[in-house]
C-alpha cells in the first residue's frame, strides 16, 4: 500500500526542519569512512597495549590487522533481572566473531540502574542524567580506535538510549544490539494493581504488598509489563538494530544464544572489510525516527520516549518535536493491548504474533516506510519474520498472518483505537504530553480546582490524611530536570486511581516524568517550560481552576484571569542538589536542555548552542 499521507508530509517535514544538522553529522561520519580496520591506524606501541592480555590465536589475529575487531558494549550487572542473562554473552560473541573470522573484545560497561529499585526514592533523581552517562561512557569504551562494529548489550529505561546516543557518535561503525529477553510470566498485572491499590488504602500491609511483587518480578530477564525497557526493545526492532524477532525470546534458553551468537556474526558481516558495510550512522535516519515513533503510538509504549526519541534524533542530526508524535498519533491506530494497557505482559503479547505481525501490520495500512537501512539488511519487511531454531540451526520464517490472540493484538483495519492515544497538550500553562490508551474516554476531560504541591511526598501525606477526597487537578511542580533530575512519579498512580475508582474527577499536571507505566489516570506530564526556569507551572495555586482536555489537546488555568500577573512560587531545591551522589551532578541540573528537547545534559556540535527543540517548533509556526 502506498504511504500514508500524514506519515509521509510528518517525514517530509522533519527532513527539511532537519537538512543543516543532517548533513553536517553525515558530512563528519562519513568522513570516518574507511576500507582499513580501524587498529591499522594505531601505532606500533598503542596496537599492543590493546592486545597484550589477549588468547594468543586472538592475539595473532589483531597483529595481522587485517581481520574485523568488534567492541562488546555491556550494561551487565547482576543485581538486576533484566541485565543479569548478559553475564554469559562476551563469552558467546567471542566465540562467534572468531568463527566468523574476526574478533571481539569487550571495549567497557556502562552503568545500569533501574527505576524500579529507586522509584520514589532519592537514587531516582540521577535515573534520567544515567542516560547522557551511558551515552558517554560508551564512547570512551569505543575511544581506543580498536574495533570495527559494536554489539550493544543493554536492555531498561535509560540504557538502551544512552547506549545509542553512544553509539551514533560513532557513527561510522556499525551496530547490533542485543537484548536479553523477558522473565517468565508471574501472577496477573491486574492482581498486582489490585494490591498496591489496598496497600495504598492501608488495606494491606508490607508484607502481603512484597509477596504480591516478588511473585510479579521472580527472575531473570526484563520486568513483563509494557513499560519503557520493553518498549526500547520494540524501538530497537522497528528501527532496524536489533536481529528480526529478537526483542521478546526468554533468556537462557537456546534461541536466545542462538540469536546472541548470529547478532556477533552479522555485526561483523556490516564491517567496512564486508559486502554489506551498514554503519549506524545510516540506519538512523529520518525515516527510522518516524518508524520508532510509530511503533511508540501503535502498542502503546512508554511516555519517557517522548524524551528519548527527541534525544536520540539529535545525536543523528534530526530535530523532531513533539507536535510530530501528536500529529503522527492522529493516524497511527493502536494495535496492541499490553498491560498497562490492557491485561496481557510481553510473554503474551509476543506468542499472539508479537512485534513481527505488528509491524506487518503497519506496512500493510501504509503506516512505515520499508525503505530503510537496517542491521538485518535493506527493507524493514525482513522484520515481519520471527526466529527460530530448525535441527539446531537458527532460521527465519514469516510471522504468523493473523492474530493468534485478539484481544492482545488486533490488525490495522480493526484496531483497539484509531489514533494512537499519545497527544500533545498545550495552552497558558506551556506544553506537555500525554498518553490516553490506558485512560478511559470518560475521564479524558478534567476541569477542577488545583491542588499544588511542591514534591509527590506532599500530594501522598494529604492523600493519607484523608484530606484529598474531591474533585481536583494535582500540580506536582519543581520536578523537571533542571530543579531534581526530573525523577518519575509512579508512586502517584496507585492512590489517585483510588479516588477515580471512588468517583471523583481527578488529573495530574507535573513537569515531572511518570513511567514506562503510566496508567488510567490522565497525566499532563514534561510540561516545558519547568517551573523552576520560571515556567507557567510556578504561578498556579491552591483553587485556581485548571482544564485539562485531552480531547481538544488543552492544559490551561482559565480562573482567575490575572493569575499569569503572580510572580513564581519561591522553592529551595538545595535539599536535592546534594547526597546520593546528587552533588555530581550539579551542571547537569544546570546544563540541561527542556523536556521537549530530550532534556540533554551536553550540546551536540550539529546544534547551536541552546537550540532546543521547543526554540525550532516556535521558529516553524512564525
Amino acid at each position: 500500500m502506498a504511504l500514508n499521507l500524514v506519515i509521509q508530509s510528518v517525514t517530509d517535514r522533519i527532513v527539511t526542519r532537519s537538512k543543516a544538522t543532517r548533513e553536517s553529522y553525515l558530512k563528519r561520519t562519513r568522513a570516518a569512512y574507511g576500507k582499513k580496520v580501524e587498529r591499522s591506524h594505531l601505532g606500533c606501541t598503542n596496537l599492543a597495549h590493546a592486545f597484550a592480555a589477549m588468547p594468543e590465536l586472538e592475539k595473532h589475529r589483531l597483529k595481522e590487522a587485517a581481520r574485523p575487531n568488534l567492541a562488546i558494549v555491556s550494561s551487565y550487572n547482576d543485581m538486576l533481572s533484566a541485565h543479569q542473562p548478559l553475564a554469559a554473552y562476551p563469552s558467546l560473541i567471542k566465540q562467534a566473531a572468531f568463527a566468523a573470522g574476526g574478533t571481539a573484545q569487550f571495549a567497557g560497561g556502562v552503568p545500569a540502574m533501574c527505576d524500579g529499585v529507586t522509584q520514589g526514592e532519592t537514587g531516582m533523581e540521577l535515573s534520567l542524567f544515567s542516560r547522557d552517562v551511558i551515552a558517554m561512557a560508551t564512547a570512551i569504551a569505543l575511544s581506543h580506535q580498536m574495533f570495527d562494529a559494536a554489539v550493544y548489550l543493554g536492555v531498561c529505561d535509560k540504557i538502551v538510549p544512552g547506549l545509542l546516543i553512544g553509539a551514533l557518535s560513532f557513527g561510522h561503525l556499525p551496530a547490533v544490539f542485543v537484548p536479553a529477553g523477558p522473565m517468565g510470566t508471574g501472577i496477573s498485572n491486574s492482581d498486582k494493581a489490585h494490591t498496591r491499590q489496598l496497600f495504598a488504602q492501608g488495606k494491606v500491609g508490607r508484607a502481603e504488598l512484597l509477596e504480591s511483587e516478588s511473585q510479579s518480578y521472580h527472575g531473570p530477564g526484563t520486568c513483563t509489563f509494557y513499560g519503557t525497557a520493553n518498549s526500547n526493545q520494540m524501538l530497537m526492532e522497528i528501527m532496524g538494530l536489533h536481529l528480526p524477532g529478537a526483542a521478546f525470546v526468554p533468556p537462557n534458553t537456546p534461541l536466545r544464544e542462538a540469536l546472541t551468537r548470529a547478532a556477533a556474526q552479522r555485526a561483523i558481516a556490516l564491517g567496512a572489510q564486508g559486502q554489506e558495510f551498514t554503519p549506524v550512522a545510516e540506519v538512523i535516519s529520518e525515516k527510522a525516527i518516524v518508524n520508532g515513533i510509530v511503533g511508540l503510538l501503535a502498542t502503546g509504549g512508554s511516555t519517557n520516549h517522548t524524551l528519548h526519541l527527541v534525544a536520540i534524533a539529535r545525536a543523528a542530526g534530526i530535530a523532531i518535536n513533539w507536535d510530530d508524535f501528536s500529529e503522527l498519533s492522529g493516524v497511527v491506530p493502536l494495535l496492541a493491548r499490553v498491560y498497562p494497557n490492557g491485561g496481557a505482559d510481553v510473554n503474551h503479547f509476543h506468542a499472539a504474533g508479537g512485534i513481527g505481525l505488528v509491524i506487518a501490520e503497519l506496512l500493510k495500512a501504509g503506516l512505515l516506510h520499508n525503505d530503510v537501512k537496517t542491521a538485518a539488511g535493506d527493507g524493514l519487511q525482513r522484520y515481519t519474520q520471527e526466529p527460530y531454531l530448525n535441527e539446531g540451526k537458527l532460521a527465519w520464517r514469516p510471522v504468523t498472518a493473523e492474530s493468534l490472540d485478539r484481544n492482545v493484538i488486533r490488525p490495522a483495519s480493526d484496531p483497539f483505537s484509531t489514533d494512537g492515544g499519545l497527544k500533545l497538550l498545550q495552552g497558558n500553562l506551556g506544553r506537555a504530553m500525554i498518553k490516553v490508551s490506558a485512560v478511559k474516554p470518560e475521564h479524558r476531560t478534567v476541569q477542577a480546582p488545583a491542588l499544588v504541591f511542591d514534591c509527590q511526598e506532599a500530594l501522598l501525606n494529604a492523600y493519607q490524611r484523608g484530606e484529598l477526597a474531591r474533585d481536583f487537578v494535582a500540580v506536582v511542580r519543581y520536578q523537571g530536570p533542571g530543579a531534581n533530575g526530573m525523577p518519575e512519579l509512579h508512586k502517584l498512580t496507585p492512590a489517585l486511581s483510588v479516588l477515580q475508582d471512588q468517583g471523583f474527577k481527578v488529573a495530574l499536571v507535573t513537569d515531572g516524568r511518570m513511567s514506562g507505566a503510566s496508567g488510567k489516570v490522565p497525566a499532563a506530564i514534561h510540561v516545558s517550560p519547568e517551573a523552576l526556569a520560571g515556567g507557567p507551572l510556578s504561578r498556579v495555586q491552591d483553587g485556581d481552576i485548571i482544564r485539562l482536555d485531552a480531547e481538544t489537546g488543552v492544559l490551561c488555568v482559565l480562573e482567575p484571569a490575572n493569575w499569569l500577573e503572580r510572580p513564581s512560587a519561591q522553592v529551595d531545591v538545595q535539599a536535592h542538589a546534594t547526597g546520593f551522589g546528587r552533588e555530581l551532578f550539579a551542571s547537569a541540573r544546570k546544563n540541561v536542555g527542556t523536556a521537549e528537547s530530550g532534556a540533554m545534559t551536553f550540546e551536540h556540535p550539529d546544534w547551536a548552542p541552546g537550540l532546543s527543540t521547543m526554540s525550532i517548533h516556535v521558529s516553524e509556526k512564525l
